[in-house]
Order: C-alpha cells, then structure tokens, then sequence
C-alpha cells in the first residue's frame, strides 16, 4: 500500500518574518507612499519650503528614535538593530540649517500628528523593545531603500547639492553597500528571539507605523494644499 501524498510532500518552508512583515504592511505602506503630500512633492507640485517643513517634522521623529536607541543599546531583541551608521539626527541638522539659514534647526513645536508618532516610539523604548524595532524597522529600510529616489529627485527639483546639505538625510556615508546591509537587517528580523504572538503584534506595529506616517503626510498636505 502506497504512502499517503501528504507523507511523501515536505512540509513547505515557513515565510522568513521579515517577508511576513513586508506582505502584512504592504497595503499601510503604499497608503503612505501614495498620500496626496508626497505625490504633490515628489512630482514638483510644491516648493522646497514643503520640503523643508518634512524635514523639520521628521528631526522630531528621528530623535525619539535615537534617544530610544540610546535605551536601548544593550536590550537582548532591540539591540543588534542599532547600528551607528544608521544615525540622521545630525545630517538632518545640516540638512535644516542649509534649507533654512544657519542656527535653524526647525521648529521647536511638532505638528500634532508628528507628536502622537515620536510619543509612540518613545513608549515603547520604554516599555516594549520589539514594538521599538517595528518603527526601527519602517523608518530606516525605508531610507535605504525609497528615501534614496526621493533624494535624487530633491537634488534635481530644488537643485540641492548631490549627496550634499540639503539632502544628507538620506546619505548613508558609513555604509558602503546598502544591498548588503538591508539583506542583513532582514535577517536579524527574520532571527529574532520572539514567540508567534509576539510576531503577530509586531507585525500590527509595523502597520501602525505607517498609519502614523500617513496622518503626518495628510496633515502637511492640508499645509500645502497642490496649487491650482
């Protein structure tokens, strides 16, 4: 009597967690990607004070990821993310003392959408270090990866300095292969010590980064409403 297929069929392999995540967050991502703010943007509808104000908002978002990272630095799950090379509080610095006159470093008060986005990464430094890496995780793959076309465009529609001030937010000078480096990420990602529960509410986190992206998104483009 022959076996049953199901004996004779491997088991299929089960999904690294980073792919988990990026299929789980696909529809949140585009949202954000898509919001009416950055089409107008990044298809030179609206002028480098639109762009200028983006960054002041995300030197609040990146502070609290970095303060967070100070927190965490030797935490067992959020500690192998937190890598130096990945830093851009002080190239967003630059970024804004170029884009706004020196000693400016933008607004000191954030949006209200900006606050409820670094208040979330600064609770869950404090209180949930995986939830941290989810935002961890958005922000600065997202850099890496998409920010790169955003600077190019910046650099040709505001004739900002090629990898210069203006646009070092998005340069990465300490990491020399950005394929490798995103590929390694991935799998620390895919290697981290956490249950299938817990996975589930990471993944729930990465989705709720990008929500919070987008609300930051939507309110700047009630700012800067596409001219007619």
């Amino acid at each position: 009597m022959s076996a049953p297929l199901s004996a004779l069929t491997p088991p299929a392999p089960a999904q690294p967690f980073s792919a988990v995540i990026r299929d789980a967050s696909r529809a949140q991502h585009t949202e954000a990607e898509n919001s009416r703010f950055m089409a107008d943007l990044l298809g030179g509808h609206l002028g480098v004070t639109a762009y200028a104000r983006l960054a002041e908002e995300l030197l609040h978002i990146y502070r609290a990821l970095e303060e967070g990272a100070d927190v965490l630095a030797g935490d067992p799950v959020a500690g192998p993310f937190l890598r130096p090379e990945l830093r851009r509080v002080p190239a967003l610095e630059r970024d804004l003392h170029h884009l706004l006159g020196p000693g400016r470093s933008g607004r000191s008060a954030p949006l209200p959408a900006t606050a409820r986005y670094a208040a979330r990464i600064t609770q869950l430094a404090a209180e949930w270090p995986a939830g941290y890496v989810a935002h961890h995780y958005t922000r600065y793959l997202g850099d890496l990866s998409g920010g790169q076309v955003i600077r190019g465009i910046a650099e040709k529609t505001w004739n900002l300095p090629h990898k210069g001030d203006g646009v070092r937010f998005y340069v990465f000078e300490d990491i020399a292969n950005p394929a490798a480096f995103k590929r390694e990420y991935r799998e620390l990602l895919d290697a981290l010590a956490i249950d299938e529960a817990e996975r589930g509410r990471v993944v729930e986190e990465c989705r709720e980064a990008f929500r919070l992206n987008s609300e930051l998104f939507a309110a700047l483009g009630e700012e800067f409403p596409r001219a007619a």
